[in-house]
């Protein structure tokens, strides 16, 4: 089985390293010391099972992990973590292996035995009890690799039927998302101007009409126009005169 051990404090990897090298069934393809790093390295080493810290600087390990359930071949994952048991002890063991640090050796062998395949809606519901913050980036698929997109370049998400356009200054890209999920994750930087639409205040214009008379709202370094709906109007102009426009 090959292994990639993720954990934002290195004795914490020497540790399990030391632990997982009692047994010869076992390879030790990396190590990552952010989600980030692991995300990558996933896609890079394809990993049978992935032992996962969850309290990590940057992208955590549950969002790491929902990144992860979306490859073609997820691994198999393993939580490691000193906090909030209860969060977890609300999953079946045969749904999800976890290891309370300090980890102890039957422990670590018991779990790496009952490991099994998160589905997405486990991580999602996971993450909701274990942390309340929001995302510091987005994972759109391209061609079979996960990018991950920072919010801070994300000028605009739209919604079309099941799917989400996540606009930058550069590309689009398709995501399945809720808009209203989005919009409550990122109350403090994206505004609803329209049911189908949220944008980001900082890369906001102006005020404009299209071609059918419809009042639409204009960007910083892009030429997209978005309908503005009447009912949000009137936040949209406090947006712009509080920015000086």
């Amino acid at each position: 089985m090959k292994i990639l051990i993720v954990d934002d404090e290195q004795l914490a990897r020497q540790r399990l390293r030391h632990m997982l090298s009692s047994s010869d069934e076992h390879t030790i393809v990396g190590e990552a010391a952010t989600g980030d790093h692991a995300l990558a390295l996933c896609q890079k080493l394809n990993p049978d099972l992935v032992f996962m810290d969850i309290r990590m600087p940057g992208m955590d390990g549950l969002e790491a992990a929902n990144y992860l359930s979306r490859l073609e071949n997820p691994p198999a994952i393993i939580f490691t973590t000193a906090f909030s048991e209860h969060a977890l002890s609300a999953f079946d063991s045969h749904a999800v292996a976890y290891l309370l640090k300090p980890i102890k050796q039957d422990q670590l062998d018991n779990a790496i035995q009952s490991a099994s395949r998160l589905n997405r809606a486990q991580i999602t519901q996971l993450k909701n009890d274990e942390t309340p913050n929001a995302r510091s980036k987005i994972c759109v698929k391209i061609r079979g690799t996960l990018e991950l997109v920072p919010i801070e370049d994300i000028i605009y998400f739209k919604a079309d039927q099941k799917y989400i356009t996540l606009r930058t200054e550069d590309h689009e890209y398709l995501i399945e998302e809720s808009l209203r999920a989005l919009e409550i994750e990122f109350e403090h930087r994206f505004t609803r101007i329209h049911r189908n639409a949220l944008v980001a205040e900082h890369f906001i214009n102006g005020l404009q009409k299209n071609t059918q008379g419809h009042t639409c709202l204009s960007f910083k370094h892009i030429n997209d126009l978005l309908e503005v709906s009447r009912r949000h109007l009137p936040e949209v102009r406090k947006i712009l005169k509080s920015a000086g426009h």
